[in-house]
């Protein structure tokens, strides 16, 4: 049966949540989310950011937005998410939120490897886990966004970045497989080098404080990409918003660059 594009891409009557969603990918995703149609639900630790995406959206797109305040290295706190969330559980579960702490490797000290793997892989496990369980009847769609850094590392210091970023492409697989017949899709996109805030604030940081190490990286990185420049959040966003669409029904298990080629050069 034919269905015409804007039905296929349309999220009107679907409820969505965006971890990360104060700034960066995450409120590119939520906009583009928004435009689509979905009701939102906006989750990050930065309560004054989320409050601006959604003053944002409110102004742009005639949806719902509800915000939650939640520290995803915490599992009572994603427990608490939830709770709150019981009965009304979203259809669509995108998880942008990360941090990626630069530290030498023989620097890296249990607490900042336990900090990163909380934030960046646990919190991701856990809130994939609540999403399937409440949804185990009715199935739903889950993006997770991971880094080129876990497929081809460029930048030194992020080890321990690496490894929970790598994690998310078999969490990603794993359940693509034993769930797909739950109704879930499951999958992953891999962002490049991105604009986002905290990129370009490392980008002022590299030059202001010397920093040759984060210099040395970024033009290596742009000798590399094919396209030759840095992405938008948007342009992963775009990418986001198909697969949380009927236009990727027949999409599941992918792990999708938005690299401008990097990966294949």
């Amino acid at each position: 049966m034919f269905v015409p594009i804007t039905k296929l891409l349309s999220l009107r009557g679907r409820r969505a949540l965006v971890t990360g969603a104060a700034s960066g990918i995450g409120e590119a995703i939520s906009l583009r989310f928004a435009e689509a149609g979905a009701e939102l639900y906006l989750v990050d630790v930065n309560e004054h950011g989320l409050k601006n995406v959604r003053k944002r959206i409110e102004k742009e797109f005639d949806v719902g937005v509800e915000l939650f305040r939640v520290d995803l290295s915490s599992r009572k706190e994603i427990d608490g998410l939830w709770i709150k969330l019981r009965g009304r559980e979203p259809d669509i579960l995108a998880n942008n939120a990360g941090i990626y702490p630069f530290q030498d490797f023989l620097s890296v000290d249990e607490e900042l490897l336990e900090k990163t793997l909380a934030v960046n892989l646990k919190a991701v496990f856990w809130m994939c886990q609540h999403m399937i369980r409440s949804r185990i009847d009715r199935g739903g769609v889950i993006i997770n966004i991971g880094s080129i850094e876990a497929i081809t590392p460029l930048a030194k210091g992020l080890v321990h970045y690496d490894v929970s970023k790598m994690g998310i492409v078999a969490l990603t697989r794993a359940l693509a497989k034993e769930y797909g017949r739950k109704g879930f899709r499951v999958n992953a996109v891999i962002p490049g080098g991105i604009k986002t805030p905290s990129v370009e604030k490392l980008k002022r940081e590299a030059f202001t404080k010397l920093r040759l190490d984060l210099v040395k990286t970024g033009i290596e990185f742009l000798k590399r990409v094919p396209l030759g420049r840095f992405g938008l959040p948007d342009e992963v966003a775009r990418v986001v918003l198909v697969l949380a669409s009927d236009i990727a029904s027949y999409v599941n298990g992918a792990i999708i660059p938005v690299d401008g080629g990097f990966l294949t050069s």
